[in-house]
């Protein structure tokens, strides 16, 4: 492939938007073995069991809003503007509630104020404010990034990451969080996920959403790496990175 190419695919890239945690975008360009546990069918069936339930950073609400049933009483909460705008379309339909809240504690909402707490790829769990909003007797489920996950794309960008840096999202580091806040964790799974890449394009827009992993990254910071990467895909075939999942369970005593 020529220049021509490498230019297009990373303006086109470039210029989408990226709000919301939809990443159809990318249908035919990068692909991601799902982890085996499929989180949204599992807390629909929870939704579906319960009377008040709370999503933690629902991002554009795509997730919560694919649940076939919702509780009566059904909140969710979200940071970027462009989300809780998102998530607000998508889920007041619905009977529920967006909150637009800074991801830092405390929740807003009072004690024992639910029955399940659910988040997906949460940020960061303050585990003091989910004990705190459940119910006794009352779960949370979530599904969270694990160590050093896609890190062949971080180190491809970033030079090798030292190993605290490596060691970051451990799941042993969950459950030692969820146990000091008084909860019990009753199920912890992990998962190693095949992931690839097929052209530069899709990199772009991944590092562009998923803004964590590459810190400040732009196309104009990162234009030689990117062209390298381009090059590797011409001659080798898709980029191959390894997805990290887990899910963790705790519950109110």
């Amino acid at each position: 492939m020529g220049s021509r190419d490498f230019d297009a695919l990373v303006a086109e890239a470039a210029a989408v938007p990226v709000d919301g945690w939809d990443f159809s975008w990318l249908d035919g360009r990068a692909s991601e073995e799902r982890p085996p546990w499929g989180y949204q069918r599992l807390i629909g069936e929870r939704l579906a069991r319960v009377g008040a339930a709370l999503d933690v950073q629902t991002g554009g609400g795509e997730v919560l809003a694919g649940v076939p049933v919702l509780p009566p009483l059904t909140a969710a909460t979200e940071a970027w503007p462009p989300n809780v705008a998102r998530a607000t379309r998508l889920l007041h339909p619905r009977g529920a509630v967006v909150v637009a809240d800074t991801d830092e504690p405390p929740l807003p909402f009072g004690d024992a104020a639910f029955d399940l707490v659910v988040s997906r790829h949460p940020v960061t769990v303050w585990w003091d404010e989910i004990a705190r909003v459940l119910r006794p007797g009352g779960t949370y489920l979530s599904q969270q990034v694990g160590p050093a996950s896609v890190f062949e794309l971080v180190e491809f960008f970033l030079g090798p990451q030292p190993p605290e840096v490596r060691a970051r999202r451990d799941p042993g580091a969950a459950r030692a969080g969820a146990a000091a806040a008084g909860l019990d964790v009753v199920d912890l799974r992990e998962a190693r996920l095949r992931t690839e890449f097929r052209d530069v394009g899709a990199v772009v827009y991944f590092l562009r959403k998923v803004i964590w992993m590459v810190p400040g990254f732009t196309v104009d910071a990162y234009r030689d790496r990117l062209r390298d990467l381009h090059d590797l895909i011409a001659a080798e075939g898709p980029f191959v990175a390894t997805t990290t999942r887990f899910l963790i369970e705790a519950r109110k005593a």
